[in-house]
């Protein structure tokens, strides 16, 4: 079994001076310290990589920082994706009794370290060399494809995918570590300036400087016991012009092998955090993992399914469309959240009752490389 035991996340946004491994550190310690662990007891580390820190051993460089001496350091990179990966990862290695403390890590300021231009171009990258770079697209101009494509297909208006980035400005509001608090209504999400058809600037997340950290333990810890309870990955291509005409595809095969190996199905969830980096990236996900119905996840979250009081807690901290996104630490971030919901430590925005049960998925490239896993209460 593994158990997350510890979790700790920076404040998100702009922190002119920091840089990648001194975000990294910061959460790593303070991850560490909440699992109630000497730096000695940590004996594995994965950590993610960092477009403004693009070391060739960035796991060894954060080892030699922390003072750490692991029996296993790895470096893993699947896109958005990462995150639970790492987790993954980290519980794979905890299973084969080569480790009972896995660090699991990312960060960088991303807002900061690098110009917007660069960022894009950097992120651009994922795109085809031959049939997609050449044409200039960017990474939002990839999901614009997908989101026109979903729009079609469900008959979902651009004002119904707003109504989550609003309801993602809803719950940051209440967290102060969120990059993006200002309250916003759909139509200043209809206003804003169009980036790629159809999405315009609220529908995108920001980028940011940040990071968190996760400790996977082969026992519960001290406080509550949270169990890794079922997994799953798919990998169904790169680059959006290979992309299946599924676009749901990747995500169901992967949480359906989360849920059965929990035993457990999407209506026994009571909590989610899923990826969303731009709106539709939401939609999709909420769909196709059965937490809506095709086309009305802007709807339900209008109706309230995903609010505080809902029947599917959401994002609770605000997602990476308003608690921010500076790369890898922008999921993890998610399930820190989870952790301390379940936990019961959220306050003034914590749920009625901590939730026993609770799903987090996210994916890499454009839909390209899906994760997602169970986690469960059990004391």
């Amino acid at each position: 079994m593994a158990f997350l035991t510890g979790v700790a996340a920076t404040a998100f946004g702009k922190y002119s001076g920091s840089d990648a491994p001194s975000l990294m550190e910061t959460a790593a310690r303070a991850a560490i310290a909440d699992a109630g662990l000497p730096l000695e007891a940590v004996d594995g580390l994965v950590c993610g990589y960092a477009t403004t820190f693009p070391h060739l051993m960035t796991a060894t460089v954060m080892v030699e920082r922390l003072g750490l001496t692991p029996r296993h350091a790895h470096q893993a990179a699947v896109g958005g994706a990462t995150g639970v990966v790492g987790l993954l990862l980290a519980r794979h290695l905890i299973a084969a009794g080569a480790c009972r403390h896995v660090l699991v890590l990312g960060g960088e300021n991303r807002l900061t370290g690098q110009s917007r231009d660069d960022a894009v171009k950097t992120l651009a990258g994922v795109g085809h060399p031959v049939h997609e770079v050449p044409l200039g697209a960017s990474v939002p101009a990839y999901y614009a494809l997908v989101a026109a494509r979903h729009l079609h297909e469900t008959g979902a208006s651009e004002r119904d995918l707003a109504e989550l980035a609003v309801l993602m400005r809803r719950h940051a509001a209440a967290h102060p570590g969120a990059q993006l608090t200002k309250p916003i209504s759909v139509d200043d999400v209809m206003a804003s300036k169009p980036v790629a058809t159809p999405l315009k600037l609220l529908d995108c997340c920001p980028i940011s400087d940040g990071a968190a950290a996760v400790v996977v333990s082969a026992e519960p810890g001290q406080g509550a016991s949270i169990r890794l309870a079922g997994w799953g990955e798919a990998h169904t291509h790169q680059h959006v012009s290979e992309m299946p005409d599924d676009l749901g595809l990747g995500a169901r095969i992967a949480a359906n092998q989360a849920f059965a190996g929990a035993g457990r199905s999407a209506a026994d969830m009571r909590l989610l955090g899923l990826y969303d980096s731009f709106t539709p990236t939401l939609a999709i996900f909420l769909e196709a993992l059965g937490f809506a119905p095709p086309g009305r996840a802007g709807a339900m979250a209008r109706e309230g399914l995903f609010g505080r009081d809902g029947r599917f807690p959401l994002n609770l901290h605000g997602g990476l469309l308003s608690y921010g996104h500076p790369g890898v630490a922008g999921f993890l971030a998610h399930v820190v959240e989870v952790i301390r919901q379940m936990r019961g430590e959220a306050g003034d925005r914590q749920v009625a009752g901590p939730p026993p049960l609770a799903y987090c998925h996210a994916d890499g490239g454009v839909f390209s490389s899906h994760a997602g896993f169970v986690l469960e209460r059990t004391a």
